[in-house]
């Protein structure tokens, strides 16, 4: 969904921070691990009712997201535990925000905002848990607006935004991460139906979709 020249100004505004990371050869799990550690920090924020701080640390935890797969690269420090590790501490870092943000609107005069928050947190997880279903089964499946980025975006400026903001904010992340993940369904489908659940994929049905490697997010 994002420009790709807004992807190249996020890894530009970073390389000087990535050139020194990989120059003293910090392990890109630890920039991981980091990452879930400022997250937990942007939850205790919106758990105390600092929306806009919250939002803050949330785009502070995105830059780790950009880190660590540049740094594992540049390092040659890629690792398909990495990779896992990686995603694991995604989902948990997503659902730990969207928890905190219950009770943010639980005590605001938004309270349905609350069933919204638990969409917005089933169609995240469900971005991935499709992607991920898919690749186990030999089939790259990266297409969709609402990825990762632009969930952790969105999050993060609609929370500095304000309450209220964040209210349009969650709204649209419930439908569109709901739409990336019927899409996401539809593009299997298209691919993989009439296969046995033992057999190969045909070739013609892979042609033109890009692999998955080990640094990408949903």
């Amino acid at each position: 969904m994002f420009p790709d020249f807004l992807k190249a100004l996020a890894l530009g505004i970073l390389s000087p921070v990535t050139r020194v990371l990989v120059k003293r050869r910090v392990h890109p799990n630890v920039l991981t691990t980091l990452g879930f550690l400022v997250t937990l920090g942007a939850a205790l924020a919106f758990f105390l009712g600092r929306v806009r701080l919250g939002g803050f640390i949330v785009l502070a935890a995105g830059a780790f997201d950009i880190l660590d797969g540049k740094v594992a690269r540049e390092t040659g420090l890629a690792s398909k535990f990495g990779s896992f590790y990686d995603s694991t501490l995604d989902r948990i870092s997503e659902l730990v925000i969207y928890a905190s943000l219950l009770s943010v609107y639980l005590e605001s005069p938004y309270p349905w905002v609350v069933y919204v928050t638990f969409a917005a947190a089933g169609g995240a997880l469900m971005v991935s848990y499709t992607r991920a279903r898919a690749e186990a089964l030999g089939i790259p499946c990266k297409i969709g607006l609402m990825q990762r980025p632009e969930r952790v975006v969105g999050l993060g400026v609609g929370a500095m935004l304000g309450i209220e903001a964040l209210v349009v904010v969650l709204s649209l992340l419930a439908v569109l991460s709901t739409f990336t993940a019927v899409e996401r369904i539809f593009a299997v489908y298209g691919v993989a139906r009439a296969v046995p659940l033992d057999g190969p994929i045909p070739a013609e049905r892979l042609a033109g979709r890009k692999p998955h490697t080990v640094s990408e997010r949903d």
